[in-house]
């Protein structure tokens, strides 16, 4: 079964599926309620995922359909390389991930593989793709992270404060000791470097 919300991108795949030998597209599917009804109704061997839908997430799938077609296994087909997608995908249950950069041979290749009983991603490769992206903001303490998340949401000093229960000269000496932890010279580049990173998730 292939979920895709969007109709040229579903039939370019059936139509690399439908060639390969021994595989056939028994459903298609362009939102959350739809695949799972659909896959209540045909039980597919494997489930190929988008990860954004108009009615929720290719996780929601992942998770609906383990229990109305539990024997049907999920691989995420989508164009976010991203590693927070990547582990709750893990975590859900999905048995591959696949950018939708991949060739159709790699598609089917996976599928063939995952009918078979094969998962195709672990812990392991979750964790060495988090290593291998420096996270400027590895080193800081709890409390430097509470007044990062805080900046972003565009509080001052003394909001901060406030909401910390703590002197503003405290939160003073938290900025300045991120800002040298993060390589950054000012406070609107905090603000920047957060409202960047709440833009880029894959879910927004």
């Amino acid at each position: 079964m292939i979920i895709d919300d969007h109709e040229v991108v579903r039939r370019g795949i059936a139509e690399v599926v439908d060639r390969a030998e021994g595989l056939a597209v028994v459903a298609e599917a362009g939102s959350v309620s739809e695949a799972v009804r659909r896959g209540a109704l045909v039980h597919p061997e494997v489930a190929l995922v988008d990860l954004r839908l108009p009615d929720g997430t290719g996780i929601d799938i992942i998770q609906q359909l383990a229990e109305v077609s539990p024997a049907t296994r999920c691989v995420v087909l989508t164009s976010f390389d991203d590693d927070d997608a990547l582990a709750e995908a893990l975590t859900a249950g999905a048995k591959a991930y696949l950018l939708k950069s991949v060739r159709g041979a790699e598609i089917t290749e996976n599928i063939r593989a995952v009918a078979a009983g094969r998962t195709l991603l672990d812990e392991r490769t979750v964790s060495r793709r988090r290593a291998d992206h420096d996270d400027p903001t590895a080193d800081l303490t709890p409390s430097e992270r509470k007044v990062l998340d805080l900046i972003g949401d565009g509080l001052s000093n003394r909001e901060i404060g406030e909401k910390l229960g703590v002197a503003e000269k405290t939160v003073k000496n938290h900025i300045t000791s991120l800002l040298s932890k993060m390589g950054l010279q000012r406070r609107t580049q905090v603000a920047a470097w957060v409202a960047g990173q709440r833009a880029a998730g894959w879910r927004n």
